[in-house]
Order: structure tokens, then sequence, then C-alpha cells
């Protein structure tokens, strides 16, 4: 049976979303075509119809994944999206969370074509949060700039020490709680 180009596209554009949420909980190499086709509900024979490689997969998920933090960030007040991103619920949620947290590390070490899209997302996310900071504007923009690169590290950062323990464990939390103060100044607020 003949699929029309739209409908072709709407079944690439649901493939790219639950890799992204695949690729987010389990890590690149945690995920098998055949496994994403499945999640999918497509069968393994069409993914070459859709993508070149599976590193083509890579790339164009981890976009999605990108632009969704970006967006979801986008009007967010500093403190706000640092409560947010420090939270236990978002490191918990690894398949719905940020994209850069949960594959930064394999990325590291994957195609030139998945690296070019975390830059690209990385500067979008820097973009919406530099937006978010009030003081940017009068800022020299190359120290708000690193201001931002600086914030980002310290939540990714932060997130990624925390995910590394037992959800349960007391550490877990303290992560979050030290790293919220530290980058918000004063007493951490229960998350």
């Amino acid at each position: 049976m003949k699929v029309s180009k739209q409908q072709a596209q709407a079944n690439r554009a649901h493939i790219v979303e639950t890799a992204s949420a695949l690729f987010r909980e389990r890590g690149y190499d945690g995920v098998g075509i055949a496994d994403l086709m499945a999640a999918a509900g497509f069968t393994q024979g069409g993914f070459y119809k859709h993508f070149e490689s599976k590193a083509d997969l890579m790339a164009q998920a981890s976009a999605c994944g990108l632009a969704q933090s970006a967006a979801r960030t986008a009007g967010a007040s500093t403190e706000a999206f640092v409560n947010v991103y420090l939270s236990r619920e978002h490191r918990d949620q690894r398949a719905t969370g940020c994209t850069l947290a949960a594959l930064c590390g394999d990325a590291a070490r994957k195609e030139d074509e998945v690296r070019v899209a975390f830059a690209a997302g990385i500067e979008a996310q820097l973009g919406v949060l530099h937006a978010a900071k009030a003081e940017a504007q009068a800022q020299d923009p190359t120290a708000s700039r690193a201001g931002t690169l600086a914030l980002m590290a310290q939540v990714l950062g932060g997130l990624i020490m925390s995910r590394a323990c037992p959800d349960d464990s007391a550490l877990a939390d303290e992560i979050l709680a030290a790293c919220r103060a530290a980058i918000l100044g004063g007493e951490d607020r229960p998350q």
C-alpha cells in the first residue's frame, strides 16, 4: 500500500520524536533500530526509507529534543529555570528531560552530524537563557554570554551528578540542592 507524502512525513516525525525520548532514556548505544522502529509502531525494514543511517536519526532526534528543551525554557526567569532544571522531577524523567544532560557524553563520541546538532542546540539554549536574563541588556555581551555558559554548565553538571547516584539516595538530592543554592544564592528551597 502506497503511503502519501504527507503521511510519510508524519511517520518520519513520529519516529524522530520516539527516538528522541528513547535515546534520552537509554543512550544512543542502548537503542537498536529494531527496538526503535517497534516502539514507533513500524517495522525495521522501513527505517532506511526515512533515514540514511542511525547517525542521521541520532542527529535529527537530538535536534528535536534540543528544540523541545529550548521551547520549554523560553520566557522563564533564571530562577524559575534553575528551580525546574535542578529538581528531582526533572532528574527522574530522563526520557522527557533535557537532551544535553542525557546525551552530551554520548554525543562527544559520535559522528560530526550529531555534534553539529548539539552545537546548534547549545546555541539555541544559550539564546533563550540570555533573553531571559534581565541584566543581559546592561552587560558587556561577551561577559553576559560567558555567564550564561557558566550557568548552563552548572545546571548540567549538577543534574548529571545527581543522576549518577541512586534515585533514592540523600546525595542525589543534596547535589541538586547545593547547586540551586550556589546559583541562586542563599538558602535552598526544597523542590
